[in-house]
């Protein structure tokens, strides 16, 4: 069984979709006109369909003609705060970008749900299609999961399935066992002194040059107290201090983020940026108040989920076209908190244009990023493909 084919056949109709989507992006939980995009192009495929409370999701259960497990697909919907710069003739111009290839993503599963309802009858068991809004940092996963998402068909799923787009080769997917993404940190740290004149230092305790002090020594830390093979990405992101030219400030703040790819390498990092932002704080005469706050875990693949996906892919798409990646990435993902609580895959999927050398393509987030929707038929038919592989009739 393969779903290509059928993949290929509504692939107008998908990039039709992608693209009003694109054109129209929404952010964070509330993504109104999204949600109703996807219920006009569900309707009729007689799905049991559930709304989000606390955000715009949609949950929707195929429940195929013969009772077996559950499988579950996500697909984010959220745009980014990004004043697009492609050019497109479908370009936003509301100050949002789908520059994540969430567009493509919702697109996708709401193929995957079109080709697999067209196959219930042959279906023992359920599939639940997650259509999530917040993945940028709003915990939209999280919330969906505080709803009820995983008890959607009344028992857990035995495997969940997502596919990610970025810049690289067309076509060609990628993934691999244990650790795929990062898990995200924020620290916070505000240095403590007492403020006086600009011109005499001497009578104040300046908590400027021990923040400037604990930013470098912050990010020197990150590349001398962590294994090289469980790596720490510790980027300092924002500043701030007084308002006044002429005035030292009483207190300066220090924003970072942080990137892990273990619990030991995450507790490490919180525990050894407070030791040293309050150690260059004292050595100035300084206080230091220090936050350090987990938004998503690292992103688990089950290694036998991963094998098996290969295996499923590969049979469909061939073995060049299904790469096993050699290290993780140090983006993040919320659909970690689903692999938390089922053995699943995330799968990433090169979709550069024509013309654009992937060596050189702007990354995810760019304003000038390019993502081709000829892969949308594909990206559907694998959804379908890795749910059919624990739901429907196997060959031999």
């Amino acid at each position: 069984m393969s779903f290509i084919d059928a993949g290929a056949a509504i692939l107008e109709e998908l990039v039709a979709i992608r693209r009003d989507l694109h054109r129209n992006p929404e952010i964070g939980l509330d993504l109104p006109r999204t949600q109703k995009k996807v219920l006009a192009a569900l309707d009729g495929l007689d799905l049991d369909i559930t709304l989000g409370k606390g955000t715009t999701s949609v949950v929707a259960v195929l429940r195929g003609a013969a009772p077996g497990p559950t499988v579950l697909l996500r697909g984010d919907m959220d745009a980014l705060p990004v004043k697009e710069m492609t050019g497109l003739d479908y370009a936003s111009t509301n100050g949002y970008m789908h520059a994540c290839g969430h567009d493509l993503h919702t697109a996708g599963l709401i193929g995957a749900a079109r080709l697999l309802a067209a196959r219930r009858d042959e279906l023992a068991g359920n599939v639940i299609f997650m259509f999530q809004p917040g993945e940028e940092g709003w915990n939209g996963a999280g919330v969906m999961l505080g709803e009820g998402l995983l008890d959607a068909t009344g028992e857990l799923p035995i495997a969940a399935y997502a596919i990610h787009v970025g810049p690289g080769p067309r076509g060609v997917f990628m993934t691999k066992p244990g650790p795929i993404l990062a898990g995200a940190n924020e620290l916070h740290i505000t240095v403590n002194g007492s403020g006086g004149h600009g011109s005499q230092p001497h009578t104040a305790t300046d908590p400027v040059p021990a923040l400037l002090e604990i930013g470098t020594a912050l990010q020197t830390m990150a590349t001398r107290k962590f294994d090289a093979f469980d790596p720490v990405v510790l980027s300092v992101t924002q500043l701030s201090a007084g308002e006044g030219l002429n005035v030292i400030p009483d207190s300066a703040k220090l924003g970072a983020t942080v990137r892990t790819l273990s619990r030991a390498s995450t507790d490490k990092i919180a525990t050894e940026s407070k030791r040293l932002a309050e150690g260059i704080a004292a050595a100035h005469g300084c206080t230091a108040d220090v936050e350090f706050v987990t938004t998503y875990p690292v992103t688990n693949n089950d290694p036998a989920s991963v094998a098996d996906s290969i295996e499923v892919l590969r049979g469909q798409f061939g073995k060049d076209r299904v790469i096993l990646l050699e290290s993780a990435l140090m983006g993040s993902e919320d659909f970690s908190l689903v692999l938390a609580e089922v053995p699943g895959t995330l799968l990433f999927l090169n979709c550069s244009p024509d013309g654009v050398d992937p060596a050189t393509a702007e990354f995810n987030h760019s304003p000038r990023v390019l993502f081709d929707d000829a892969v949308l038929g594909d990206q559907a038919a694998a959804l379908a493909q890795l749910a059919w592989s624990h739901l429907g009739p196997q060959e031999g």
